[in-house]
Formats: C-alpha cells, sequence, structure tokens
C-alpha cells in the first residue's frame, strides 16, 4: 500500500487522459488529415484489399475487422465515423465508396451497418498509395498482435481538402474544406518559391470550399484565419428571389451552409413564423429531390419586400451561419496552432519523407534483386561445371558450399554481365582476377528450374540486370538531389489535380458583415401609418400625396367602408420604433419598416396579424422612439377624463408580446394622446370644447406604469380632452375641428398670471395670441370657439411654416396642405376652412409632415438603438397609489 494525496494522483490521471484524447482520438495528424479511427479503418479495409475496383463488402465485416484489430472501442463507434467518410455533404473528396442508406442533407440517418457496403474510395487508395514500402513508422496495435501506421503516405494533401473538425480535452480543431486545385497549385507554388507569402497563397487559395456550397461573406476573416490559425467567418445560404403573380415573391434556398441539416432548416424557418419572428412569410415547402438535393421555396405575403424577408431569414434562421477557423493540429505527436503556409509546409515536409524513404526501400530491393541475377547469370556461364558440383553433392549445404568455393574467372563474369554490368560489378566487388559466388547467390543457383537454362531465359536475367542497373542508378540520383524528389511531389500533385479536381462549390463575397442590420437595406423615409376603425393597418410614402392648397377635396387615401372609417393616422420614419399606446392603457412595440406597405388607396392589413390586441382595444396613441434609455426622458399620457401622467422612458423599452400596462386607467376613462418630454418641456392639453391648459412637466413627478396619474386639467360637463401636444416657442398650435375649420396660434413664451392681462381679455371676448403657463388641474383658457360652424375639436398638433400636414375624414379622403397655408390667428376664435367636408362626413384625424430632410417622424428627439429580445418581468411598481391630484383642481 503506498499513501498517496488524491490530488495528485488525479492531476497524473487526468493529464493522461487528456494527452490521450488529444493525441489518440480527438485531433487530426497535419500529415494526412486523419485522426485515428479513421485512419484505422482506412487500414483494415486495405488489408481486406477493398479497393477502389474490389467489391463492396458489409460495413458490418469492416467495422467488426478495425474493431478486433486496430480500434478497440466497438464498432458502434467506428460505424458513424466510417459513415461520414462516405456523406458528400460532409467531405470535399469521399474517402469512401457507399452502396446503401448513408444519411442525407435533409438530416435522415444512416441505415443499420447489417445492410450496408463499402469499400475505399480513389481518394482513400491514393493516402494509402506507398504504405507497403517502408514509408512510414509502424507501432504496435493495441493488443500487440501486430503493428499498425502511425500516419499514412497521403499522396493527397487530405487535411485542408477535407477538413477536420473535433474537440479534445481544453482544445478543439475546425478546420474547413478546400477545392482540391487551389490546394495542390497552392503546394505546387510553396514548393517553386518557398519565401511566398500567405498573402500570395490567398491568391491561389481565396477560402474554403464547402461541399455544401453557399456563399462566405467577406474576406477579411478568411484572410485572419489563414495569417493566426484561428478566426471566424459567416456562411450564407445560396438563395433567389422569383417575382409571383400578384405583387408577390418567393424565396427560392439552392444551397444551405456547410453542417445545416435540410429539415432542421426548414423547422426553425416555421418556428420563427409561428412565433412572429418573421411576419412576412406565408408559406414554406420542401421541394428537394434527388436531381437538386435542396430546394426550398419560402413564398412572401402581398408586397412584401423579398430582401427585408432574406436578411431576416439570415439573421434568425441557420441560412447564415458562423464557422470557426482553428487551424490545430498534430504537428510531430504535440498539437500546434498553425498558419495555412504551415500546414502547406508540413505536408511537403512528410512527402519529402515519403518520397525518400521509398526511394531508399526501393534501391534496396533493386541492389538485392541485382545481386541476385548477377548470380543466375554467372551461373548460366559456366553451367557444366555448376551442375558437376551439384551432382557429385550428396546433400543440399555439401552442394551450397562446394559452390561458393568455385572461382570464376574474370574473364566469364564479364562475358555474362557485359561490359557496363561488369564495370559496375567491379565497383561493388573490386577488381580481381577470380570472382566467387555468395551465400545468397548460390541459395538462388539451387532453386532454379531445368527450364531456365534455355539462351532465351538467359538474354531475359540480361536485360533484367540492364534495367536494375538503370534503376539503381535513377534511384541513386533522387538520394542526391532534392530537385528530383521535389519534383515527384509536383508530378503527383498534377495527377491528383486531374483525377480528383473539380470547380469551386462556394462562392465568396466582398461584402464585409458583421450583425446583421436590416437598416442598411431600408431606405430611410417618412411613413403615413394609418389604422382604421376596424383595426387595419398599413403604411404608405407620405412622398405619393401631391401638396394641394387648402380648401381642396383631397386625393383618396383608402378604400371607403361605412362600417370602418379611418380613426387614427400617424407618421414616422421607415427607422423608428413604434410604440402602440391602446385606449385600454398598455404598450406595444413595432418597427415602422415591419409594418405592411401598401398603395394609397388599399385597405390595409389586420393590425391583429402585428400586434396582440385584445377584445375592445384600440391605438389611442403612436409614439416614434429612438433611444428608450436617455436620462430625464418621460412618456407623457394624456386620458379623456381629464388625467396626465409620466413615466420614465426606458420603462417601455422592451415590451412583452402581449403588452405591458402603460397607464392604470379609471372604469369610463380611456388613453387619447402620449408623447415623449423631456426636461423643461412644457404641455398643453386640449378638450372637445375648445378648452386648454399649459402647465410644465415638472407638475407632475415621475410615476410607475401601474399608476393612474393626476389631474391635468378640470373638465366642465359633458368635455373631453382630445390631445396633448409639447409647447415649442417657435411653433404653433394647430386646432382642427370636425367640420373642417381650423386655426393656428402661437404658443408664446412662458408666461404667469401677473405677466398677463389674459382673464380680462377672456371676460371682453377679445383674443390673445398666445397661451400662458398655469399650474395643472385648472379649467384652462379657451382655444377656439366650437360653434355649430366648426363643430367639436377633433385633433391638435404643433406645426412650424415648413411643415405639412394631412388631415382625413371619416370617409377616408385625405388630403396634404402647407401648414403656411393655415392662418395665424388668436386664441378665441373660429378659424378658417382647411378642408371641404361632405355634409354626412367629418374630419378625424389631422397629424403633422415633418419637412423630408428630417425624416425622423413626430416624435423622435434621440439616436437609434437596436431592441433586445431579452424576457422583460412585468414589475408593477414604482408608484402603487392611484393618484388623482383632487388636492391641486
Amino acid at each position: 500500500m503506498i499513501d498517496l494525496p488524491i490530488e495528485d494522483e488525479l492531476r497524473d490521471s487526468y493529464l493522461t487522459y487528456a494527452m490521450s484524447v488529444i493525441v489518440s482520438r480527438a485531433l487530426p495528424d497535419v500529415r494526412d488529415g486523419l485522426k485515428p479511427s479513421q485512419r484505422r479503418i482506412l487500414v483494415a479495409m486495405n488489408d481486406l484489399n477493398l479497393g477502389p475496383g474490389s467489391k463492396r463488402v458489409k460495413c458490418a465485416k469492416i467495422s467488426g475487422d478495425t474493431s478486433g484489430n486496430y480500434h478497440p472501442h466497438g464498432e458502434s463507434v467506428i460505424y458513424p465515423t466510417l459513415v461520414r467518410m462516405a456523406q458528400e455533404w460532409n467531405m470535399r473528396s469521399l474517402l469512401i465508396d457507399k452502396q446503401g442508406n448513408f444519411g442525407s442533407i435533409a438530416g435522415l440517418p444512416p441505415a443499420a451497418m447489417r445492410y450496408t457496403e463499402a469499400r475505399l474510395s480513389a481518394v482513400a487508395a491514393a493516402l494509402l498509395d506507398d504504405l507497403k514500402l517502408d514509408t512510414v513508422d509502424f507501432v504496435p496495435t493495441y493488443d500487440e498482435a501486430r503493428t499498425e501506421p502511425t500516419v499514412l503516405p497521403s499522396k493527397f494533401p487530405n487535411l485542408l481538402i477535407n477538413g477536420s473538425g473535433g474537440i479534445a480535452v481544453g482544445m478543439a480543431t475546425s478546420i474547413p474544406p478546400h477545392n482540391p486545385i487551389e490546394i495542390c497549385d497552392a503546394v505546387i507554388k510553396l514548393i517553386d518559391e518557398p519565401d511566398t507569402t500567405i498573402d500570395e497563397l490567398c491568391e491561389i487559395v481565396p477560402g474554403p470550399d464547402f461541399p455544401t456550397g453557399g456563399i462566405i461573406c467577406g474576406r477579411a476573416g478568411i484572410r485572419r484565419g489563414y495569417k493566426t490559425g484561428r478566426s471566424t467567418m459567416l456562411v450564407r445560404a445560396k438563395c433567389h428571389v422569383e417575382e409571383m403573380k400578384g405583387n408577390r415573391h418567393r424565396i427560392i434556398v439552392s444551397e444551405i451552409p456547410y453542417q445545416q441539416y435540410r429539415d432542421r432548416v426548414v423547422e426553425k424557418i416555421a418556428a420563427l413564423v409561428n412565433g412572429d419572428r418573421i411576419k412576412g412569410i406565408s408559406g414554406i415547402r420542401d421541394e428537394s429531390d434527388l436531381k437538386e438535393p435542396v430546394r426550398l421555396v419560402i413564398e412572401l405575403k402581398r408586397n412584401e419586400d423579398p430582401d427585408v424577408i432574406l436578411n431576416q431569414l439570415y439573421q434568425f434562421s441557420p441560412l447564415q451561419d458562423t464557422f470557426s477557423l482553428i487551424f490545430l493540429a498534430l504537428v510531430d505527436g504535440k498539437p500546434r496552432e498553425l498558419t495555412l503556409k504551415e500546414m502547406l509546409t508540413e505536408f511537403i515536409r512528410h512527402r519529402v519523407t515519403v518520397i525518400r524513404r521509398r526511394t531508399q526501400f526501393l534501391l534496396a530491393k533493386a541492389r538485392r534483386r541485382k545481386h541476385t541475377v548477377e548470380g543466375l547469370l554467372l551461373a548460366l556461364a559456366n553451367i557444366d561445371e555448376i551442375i558437376k558440383t551439384i551432382r557429385t553433392s550428396r546433400t543440399q549445404p555439401e552442394a551450397k558450399q562446394r559452390l561458393m568455393g568455385i572461382e570464376c574467372p574474370a574473364s566469364m563474369m564479364e562475358r555474362a554481365l557485359g561490359d557496363e554490368g561488369f564495370r559496375h560489378f567491379q565497383l561493388e566487388r573490386g577488381e580481381s582476377d577470380t570472382y566467387t559466388l555468395t551465400s545468397v547467390q548460390t541459395d538462388e543457383i539451387l532453386k532454379m528450374r531445368l527450364g531456365q537454362l534455355v539462351n532465351l531465359e538467359q538474354e531475359k536475367l540480361t536485360d533484367e540486370h540492364k534495367q536494375l542497373l538503370e534503376e539503381i542508378s535513377d534511384y541513386l540520383d533522387i538520394l542526391a538531389s532534392q530537385e528530383r524528389v521535389y519534383g515527384i511531389i509536383k508530378e503527383d500533385l498534377e495527377e491528383m489535380k486531374r483525377r480528383f479536381g473539380n470547380p469551386r462549390r462556394t462562392q465568396i463575397s466582398n461584402e464585409e458583415l458583421g450583425n446583421i442590420d436590416l437598416e442598411d437595406l431600408i431606405t430611410e423615409e417618412t411613413m403615413v401609418v394609418s389604422i382604421s376603425h376596424e383595426g387595419y393597418i398599413k403604411r404608405t410614402p407620405s412622398s405619393v400625396y401631391n401638396t394641394q392648397r387648402r380648401g381642396g377635396k383631397g386625393l383618396k387615401g383608402a378604400k371607403f367602408d361605412v362600417a370602418d372609417p379611418i380613426e387614427h393616422l400617424f407618421v414616422a420614419s421607415t427607422h423608428a420604433y413604434l410604440l402602440f399606446l391602446t385606449t385600454t392603457g398598455k404598450v406595444r412595440w413595432q418597427k415602422v419598416y415591419d409594418l405592411p406597405q401598401l398603395p394609397r388607396d388599399a385597405k390595409g392589413r389586420a393590425i391583429v396579424n402585428l400586434l396582440s390586441l385584445e377584445e375592445g382595444e384600440k391605438i389611442a396613441s403612436c409614439l416614434a422612439v429612438r433611444d428608450f434609455n436617455q436620462e430625464g426622458y418621460y412618456v407623457a399620457m394624456a386620458t379623456r377624463g381629464g388625467l396626465v401622467k409620466k413615466t420614465p422612458l426606458e420603462q417601455y423599452s422592451r415590451p412583452k408580446r402581449g403588452g405591458i400596462i402603460a397607464i392604470k386607467l379609471r372604469e369610463g376613462d380611456e388613453l387619447v394622446s402620449a408623447r415623449v418630454i423631456g426636461p423643461g418641456d412644457e404641455v398643453i392639453l386640449v378638450t372637445a370644447g375648445g378648452m386648454a391648459i399649459r402647465f410644465k412637466e415638472s407638475d407632475a413627478r415621475p410615476m410607475g406604469r401601474n399608476t393612474s396619474g393626476v389631474k391635468g386639467i378640470s373638465l366642465a360637463g359633458e368635455d373631453s380632452v382630445v390631445g396633448m401636444v409639447v409647447t415649442d416657442p417657435s411653433a404653433t398650435l394647430l386646432t382642427v375641428c370636425e367640420k373642417g375649420y381650423g386655426k393656428r396660434t402661437p404658443f408664446g413664451p412662458n408666461m404667469t398670471s401677473q405677466e398677463s392681462d389674459e382673464d380680462a381679455e377672456e371676460e371682453n371676448g377679445s383674443s390673445s395670441a398666445r397661451y400662458r403657463t398655469q399650474k395643472r388641474g385648472g379649467k384652462g383658457l379657451r382655444d377656439i370657439k366650437t360653434s355649430n360652424r366648426n363643430g367639436e375639436v377633433i385633433a391638435i398638433t404643433s406645426v412650424d411654416d415648413a411643415d405639412e400636414i394631412f388631415v382625413m375624414t371619416a370617409k377616408g379622403k385625405l388630403q396634404r396642405i402647407a401648414a403656411k397655408d393655415i392662418s395665424v390667428i388668436g386664441r378665441n376664435t373660429q378659424g378658417v376652412r382647411i378642408m371641404s367636408i361632405d355634409e354626412d362626413d367629418s374630419l378625424i384625424a389631422a397629424v403633422r409632415v415633418p419637412p423630408e430632410e428630417e425624416a425622423q417622424g413626430e416624435a423622435e428627439r434621440v439616436i437609434p438603438v437596436e431592441p433586445t429580445d431579452a424576457p422583460v418581468s412585468e414589475v408593477e411598481n414604482v408608484d402603487e397609489a392611484d393618484e388623482t391630484g383632487e388636492d391641486d383642481a
């Protein structure tokens, strides 16, 4: 018994285990590009004489022999390795010639090994070529019953062409496949010019060449991997777009990224569509067959942009994958991270060693045969004495001994070997008058048959001797000349190119991509977003509406439906994030470019396809936001009942699919307006009865989402709030009434009651050109006279002379007019005609259109950020009090 600290034993045992995994399992050898399991399978098949021209045998036989003779880990481990070497979607050049079901690119498993058959491919035969010519070292097998090669001679540069992948202990390798012609050309280039740089090699080998094709995005990752041995690159599926009838498109996927399975790609895309991650797809079909192993048809909905959908597929589905380049392989039995040039150099070094060892083996063999042939020729020249000696001997040992004692004159040897042969003979045996036979020669003479005594046989031996002399001279020249060795390597590579070369399958684009940004593919422009009473939504470029003079009839903006008039109209940039605040006090998030873009007169698409609205829930306001993490910015909300509330903008940055609470509403109340406000802002509330109140944002303290807010304005009778705007001293407040009348009134600077005679002017019926600042909760001031001519106020917005206005009627008519065409007059007035309204129609919306150079949307304030998909817990705290501001009334 030996006392040993357990930590020492664990450390030593684990190190032994780790090195065993690294050297004997997971990592390929840089010389032949094979892992031990792969090499043993090929050697076992070579032992069974399963060459390219032989009959295939059951894979169970191959697996059994491999397991029994070389790899003691069971057939269940060996068979998957054998299968992978026979799959054309995994190997660039197949090592196994298969017959039967070996799986498919769809992801189907192979049949059991008792049903499948295999033999070596021509590529594998090239790897094994010259194995028996002492070209590589052999070591005992696990049971020491036989020996196995430590590496294959590998005439074919397998590591870079077929690649390799494996995870060891503390390290991993990921070498992509390459094109056979390119790799062979690169090796030849490096042989001819050893100082070739990696950049020059990259001109020959532009990048990996996957068996499944695809597109590699950019060359920077490839170059970095070739130069450092470690990098990543983006691989995309090969797709093209086909146009269909009815303004529809479909995306055809013909090649998928390396090591992705077709069925898995289909399942992932279907999950994205069902989970509303990608919304523009109407269906996906798998039309693959034997002629086209990959053909996926993705049909898009009407009017969807195929470029946007395709790039969403690249971003979220396996149609785009990141492939790691880790050029880690065993060099002299040790793991080492290599550059492209170092990997090619190691292959050249291996081939030089193989060719020199093969030449030395063949040289020794030729010399042995030449020695034997010389003895046979000498025996034929002196055949009478040879026969007499043999016949007079009683035993073979005696005959051998007597034959070795026979002295042959030099003239007889010269006559038997010829002048050239005798000269080489003298160089080896030295000059002498007589020569004797050696033990090897006498053994061969004793084995001679009588038929070999004919003259024709002697001529054959003479010709063979001359041929052997030429071969020996050639072998010696090869061993003496490095250029001859390199020439043989290049000849072998040219043969490999001719036999196994084929065109490149993977394209390499010059487009350098990091994370896909869909906004880079979408032109930023101002969009008119409209929502109908029944919940149909669309977006239309604002540029399709031509500016008209005020008082015109307008253009048809949507197909009119008596039961479904337009209720809401928003203007925002395509790159903005939209916060949809509903009448029930919830908020939902959406991108403008994700909304369906439809023609001006189209009805739209049901909003329930985009937002998970509950029964009776309608859109009250829409905010275009670029950054949710701005300190000091809030979402200010106003309800129909006169309550206001502000909540930090960041609390609305990540809504859940079903929406989150924006404001806690009282029974019978609903949200009517929301705006993004910042430090120092002031807001104005306007009621349907034409009253307005202006107060500072600081009068309402910040509250949590699940609160009701405080009183913003005291309402008289059945009056209600219709809107809220943020004041702008350089702009004017546009007030629009339901019968097509409205006006603009300057906001004016901040004022208090002490600085203004506003109350007196109100009593005398005179109009004022400005709104003074009050405390929230008051009754406010007169904004516009809501007479029978005007009707009630339906909308307010802040505009200046550079702005334009969209106004829309309940029957879907829409007019775009310049704000400067609307008169600027005082508060307590009736205004001017903005749009001519039919008797059975009325205005329902009026929205400001910003100048085209801004293209930022109505409520935009800050720089855009990408949204996050991380889940957000529903936190309903911050301020649980149901504040109403009764004390401030």
